[in-house]
C-alpha cells in the first residue's frame, strides 16, 4: 500500500501570497496570512494526501533568534497546529498530521548544524511543543547523521512514531549533503527507533539513486523530491527568491520519477519544494494502479 504525503508548503505559499519572501518565509505567513496555510493544507488533502506536515519548518529557536523574535516560538507553533487541524476537520478526511522537526539553522548545509547539546535541547523543545497535536513526527531535510539522531531521540521520548528524511547530494544520491553515506545514516536512525526512512528536498534523480540505500533496513522507505535547479545554492539566512525552479517538471513528469521509486519498493511518497497539489493529485492517480480494492 502506498502512503501519500503532501507537497511543498513554502513555495506553495509564495505562489498564493502577494508579499515578498523573507528568511522566515513560511513562518512569516503564519503571522500575516494564516488562512493561506489552512487553504494549502486543504488543497493537499483534497488532492489525495494521507499525511500533511505542520507548517513550522522555519520556526526553530535558532532561526527565530537570528531572523525574527524568539518570543514568536510558541505562537507560531500554535498557529501551525491550528491550521493543520482546521484543514483536516473541514476536509472530513481522517488524514494524519505529522509534526515537523526541521534543520535547526539552515537547509542543505551540514557545516552550520549546532553542537550535540544544542541539538538535543532544541529538538526536545520542538517535539514537546508539538506532541499533543500531532499523530507522528517527521524529521526532515537532515544533512548530518548526528542531527537526525538527536531529532529521532527527541520525538521518540513522546511516544510517537518518527520518520526521518535525509537530504542528499543532488549528484550522488548515495551520500548526505555532509558527505556521509546514506545507508549508514539510515541505519543509525533505525537503531534509535525511527519507523521509516526517506530522502527529501533533493533532485528527483538523486532520490531514484537513493532508494537502493534506503531498502534493507526493515522499515518502510520512500521520498519526496524538490523542483529546484540547485537547492544547495541557498545560503543560511537567505531567501528562496535566489533559487530557480526546474522547467518541465510537470505533474506527469514528476509522477514518472515517483513511479521509479515505487518500482524500487518505496511505499511513502510525496513532494517537497515546488511540488504542488496538482503533482500530488497526479501521484494519487498513479498509486491507484498499485493498489487493489482489498488493499
Amino acid at each position: 500500500m502506498i502512503t501519500l504525503l503532501d507537497g511543498g508548503m513554502g513555495q506553495e505559499l509564495r505562489k498564493r501570497s502577494q508579499k515578498r519572501a523573507s528568511a522566515l518565509w513560511s513562518a512569516q505567513v503564519m503571522m500575516d496570512e494564516p488562512a493561506l496555510v489552512t487553504a494549502a493544507h486543504r488543497d493537499y488533502i483534497d488532492a489525495g494526501a494521507d499525511i500533511i506536515i505542520t507548517n513550522n519548518y522555519a520556526a526553530t529557536p535558532l532561526r527565530l533568534a537570528r531572523d525574527g523574535d524568539s518570543a514568536w516560538f510558541e505562537p507560531l507553533h500554535e498557529s501551525a497546529l491550528d491550521a493543520a487541524h482546521r484543514a483536516r476537520r473541514d476536509s472530513g478526511r481522517a488524514v494524519r498530521i505529522a509534526g515537523c522537526l526541521p534543520p535547526l539553522v539552515a537547509s542543505y548545509h551540514a557545516d552550520v548544524v549546532p553542537d550535540d547539546a544544542t541539538c538535543r535541547r532544541d529538538y526536545e523543545r520542538l517535539a514537546a511543543t508539538q506532541a499533543q497535536g500531532v499523530d507522528l513526527f517527521i524529521a526532515e531535510t537532515m544533512t548530518l547523521t548526528r542531527e537526525a539522531v538527536a531529532a529521532t531521540r527527541a520525538a521518540r521520548a513522546h511516544g510517537h512514531a518518527v520518520w526521518v528524511a535525509f537530504t542528499v547530494d543532488d549528484a550522488d544520491g548515495g551520500r548526505l549533503r555532509s558527505g556521509e553515506r546514506l545507508a549508514d545514516a539510515a541505519q543509525a536512525v533505525v537503531a534509535e527507533g525511527a519507523e521509516a526512512v526517506l530522502v527529501n528536498c533533493s533532485a528527483p534523480e538523486a532520490l531514484t539513486r537513493a532508494m537502493a540505500d534506503l531498502a534493507g533496513h526493515d522499515v518502510p522507505f520512500g521520498g519526496y523530491a524538490n523542483g529546484f535547479e540547485a537547492a544547495a545554492e541557498l545560503r543560511p539566512g537567505g531567501t528562496v527568491e535566489s533559487l530557480a525552479a526546474r522547467e518541465g517538471l510537470t505533474p506527469e513528469a514528476y509522477a514518472r520519477h515517483v513511479q521509479q521509486w515505487i518500482d524500487a519498493g518505496a511505499t511513502l511518497v510525496g513532494g517537497c519544494c515546488e511540488i504542488g497539489p496538482a503533482h500530488i493529485q497526479q501521484i494519487d492517480a498513479l498509486r491507484r494502479g498499485f493498489q487493489t480494492p482489498d488493499d
